[in-house]
């Protein structure tokens, strides 16, 4: 029987060294624009040193991705059933700006992926996405039907909330280009959460 060694401290510092500078380098370059000799350069190690922790530049991403899914599912994993409506749909569209303005590269890197036409992450998305949106839209419907929030397409409300809030990292340039010197996190989450208040107060 083979066993594994455990990681050692070197190691455990340049994989997780390696993400981090593949996700600089395919947020901002795609994954067809990205090479491993950038993404060894940012993570300051010579090319045949990280393709001893992956094996190739899909491994990476790979990687980068699988980590990603769980992080963008898990604002909407949160939205309680048992909770109050309104306030539970505010709590999920705030989460999802946090992390717009927290996390953007990780939103680039999965609209660069969704844009080539997720070919590494196409069944995740028909299956455990698509699972996951069908059950919070189940619990919109129930919510909608017993007045306590307004009635509307309830997967197109999911699809609303994705779209408004992590334009402010996929579109961040534009966005900073218009706003000038404001902070556009400053000001989105009162217009947003006043957004979503009428929309779906009953």
């Amino acid at each position: 029987m083979t066993r594994t060694r455990p990681e050692t401290r070197i190691q455990a510092r340049n994989r997780a060294a390696i993400l981090e500078a593949a996700l600089d380098v395919f947020s901002a370059h795609g994954f067809r624009g990205a090479t491993l000799d950038q993404i060894a350069a940012a993570a300051n190690l010579s090319k045949p040193n990280l393709l001893y922790y992956f094996p190739s530049k899909d491994a990476i991403h790979d990687a980068l991705l699988a980590g990603l899914l769980d992080t963008w599912l898990d604002p909407l994993r949160a939205l309680d059933p048992e909770g109050e409506p309104l306030e539970e749909l505010l709590a999920y569209v705030r989460r999802k700006l946090e992390m717009s303005r927290d996390l953007p590269r990780e939103s680039r890197l999965f609209a660069n992926e969704i844009v080539q036409g997720a070919p590494r992450i196409h069944a995740t998305l028909s299956s455990d996405l698509k699972s996951l949106v069908d059950e919070k839209a189940r619990v919109l419907t129930g919510w909608m039907a017993a007045g306590r929030i307004a009635r509307v397409h309830p997967h197109h409300l999911i699809f609303s909330i994705w779209s408004l809030t992590q334009h402010y990292a996929d579109f961040d340039v534009q966005v900073r280009a218009v706003l000038g010197d404001e902070d556009p996190f400053d000001s989105a989450p009162a217009f947003i959460e006043t957004l979503y208040r009428k929309l779906l107060s009953p």
